[in-house]
């Protein structure tokens, strides 16, 4: 031991007596399950989750059925949802927290007042799973805060179940538990995934563009309606697949309707809620007149294996690190590494198989690698809070790659990760590329007019760059008026087309398109 850290622990020492703590019986504190969920429990035991996209929450659901398990998605958290929230939390919270805890009390309080179960019922036939995560902010905590929150609110003894992003369900091991963890159930939830980010990603990209307000949300819901029965009834997909590509080609579109893409990125829960969590931002944005592109949970799930793979490549050559010669002694880091790069192959393939099937045309998941490398100058790579160094990549490439002409970063009020890097990254990457149209917005729950209004000024920047590539596009192609009106009624039913990737704006593309004018 050196002469410093010898010190250092002769100090520890001195500090502890002082403080006079128990050195011999001291333990590190420990949040127990009340009660595990074992296989007896499965079939009189719902199990409760939600927080993503109503998609996917409905596919993930319509998956764990599949599996045999008595399962019920959460509504998506409203402003009522708040308010139980803020009632039986701790202060000072953020707004996913109270947002979630709020939104499993509220429903608690209907299965209780509404439909008449006693406390006892309702805490030995539900049981909550979520995720968490170890990093900077106090999502690491919302086991904690359920728990507290429970207890206030008259339920004690409810059980929540923790799912870590990076490590899976912890609470539950053994012989006898009901949530087996297998490949059958990976890749059940895997399906679900990919399926809810191809529903989500047609619906962002041809809502805009209808001709009939409506058809698109009316088309959709069937598609998720034989979705959720080949999944709950562990059927082919192939046939649903090919049922959703048949109804979306029902509806009718204007592509040379001129609008701004709007890519939302930031906070994973803020970007990701579709109701009063992030004030409707994707909603207000397409009544505003915008596209709006949303990030799919594909690219978290690459961006954790991304993670593996550059972590266990600077950790191999450590030297003398690990108790090995060369770092990670008894890892076989090797064999992770490709087992890692065959896992993101495999993702790719099966969900560009699943968006060709359906009709999600040349739609690319982000390149995790090129996201790191233009990023790592202004973010270290090292950083996990929040989305890390992709918030930074992704506004790079928005602008580099005109891929599209504004983007917002909307986190909740007081996000340590996200807000540093909004409010203070970004504001270079701002200067280094003047065309960037950036906005960062904290959600607080009370402040959507605030919002609303600083949207709407951005996105009239957005609304002139948009146009100024439009107008570019017909100048290029000496278009006149009567050969768009001719390409216009050739593409109206065409709503699965995508054109060739040249700006970011919708329409521009459309007119860069090589069909014939007729």
């Amino acid at each position: 031991m050196s002469a410093p850290e010898e010190r250092l622990l002769n100090f520890q020492k001195e500090q502890e007596e002082a403080l006079g703590l128990d050195l011999e019986n001291r333990s590190h504190w420990f949040d127990p399950v009340p009660h595990p969920f074992l296989a007896t429990d499965k079939s009189t035991t719902t199990l409760l989750f939600g927080g993503l996209t109503m998609a996917h929450d409905d596919l993930v659901e319509a998956a764990l059925k599949g599996l045999g398990y008595l399962v019920k998605h959460l509504e998506c958290p409203d402003n009522e949802s708040l308010r139980y929230g803020k009632e039986f939390g701790n202060r000072g919270q953020c707004n996913p927290t109270y947002f979630t805890v709020g939104n499993l009390i509220k429903y608690l309080h209907y299965l209780r007042d509404v439909e008449g179960k006693s406390k006892e019922e309702i805490i030995g036939s539900y049981l909550l799973v979520t995720s968490g995560s170890c990093g900077p902010c106090r999502f690491g905590t919302y086991v904690t805060e359920y728990r507290k929150a429970l207890r206030d609110a008259g339920f004690e003894g409810f059980r929540v179940l923790h799912f870590q992003q990076t490590d899976g369900l912890k609470q539950v091991t053994g012989s006898g538990s009901a949530l087996k963890l297998n490949i059958p159930f990976f890749i059940s939830l895997l399906k679900a995934v990919f399926l809810g980010d191809i529903i989500n990603a047609l619906a962002y990209r041809i809502r805009p563009y209808e001709v009939e307000s409506g058809s698109t949300d009316e088309a959709l819901e069937r598609c998720k309606q034989y979705l959720y029965a080949a999944l709950s009834e562990r059927k082919r997909l192939k046939p649903a697949m090919i049922r959703c590509r048949r109804e979306l080609q029902t509806i009718r579109v204007d592509h040379s309707r001129v609008k701004p893409k709007v890519s939302i990125i930031g906070e994973f829960w803020a970007m990701t809620t579709e109701g009063d969590g992030n004030y409707q931002l994707q909603r207000f944005l397409e009544s505003e007149g915008a596209e709006v592109e949303v990030q799919s949970l594909t690219a978290w799930i690459l961006f954790l294996i991304w993670s593996g793979r550059f972590d266990t490549l600077k950790r191999i050559h450590l030297q003398e690190a690990d108790a090995g010669k060369n770092g990670l002694k008894g890892k076989h880091p090797v064999l992770h590494l490709h087992m890692l790069g065959l896992a993101d192959r495999v993702l790719r393939v099966t969900f560009q198989t699943y968006a060709k099937m359906i009709g999600l045309q040349h739609y690319h998941l982000p390149n995790m690698e090129e996201i790191a490398q233009v990023a790592h100058e202004h973010y270290n790579n090292h950083l996990r809070g929040g989305e890390g160094h992709m918030e930074v990549g992704k506004l790079i490439l928005n602008v580099a790659k005109r891929k599209a002409n504004m983007t917002i970063s909307v986190k909740p009020f007081g996000c340590m990760p996200s807000s540093g890097v909004s409010d203070g990254v970004q504001s270079l990457i701002t200067e280094r590329y003047p065309d960037a149209i950036f906005l960062p917005i904290e959600t607080t729950g009370d402040g959507a007019i605030n919002v609303y209004s600083r949207v709407q000024m951005m996105l009239f920047k957005a609304k002139q760059a948009a146009q100024k590539e439009f107008d570019e596009a017909v100048r290029k192609k000496s278009l006149t008026a009567e050969q768009l009106q001719k390409k216009k009624d050739l593409t109206s039913a065409r709503p699965l087309h995508t054109s060739r990737h040249v700006v970011a704006c919708t329409a521009a593309n459309w007119v860069y398109c090589k069909r014939t004018f007729g």
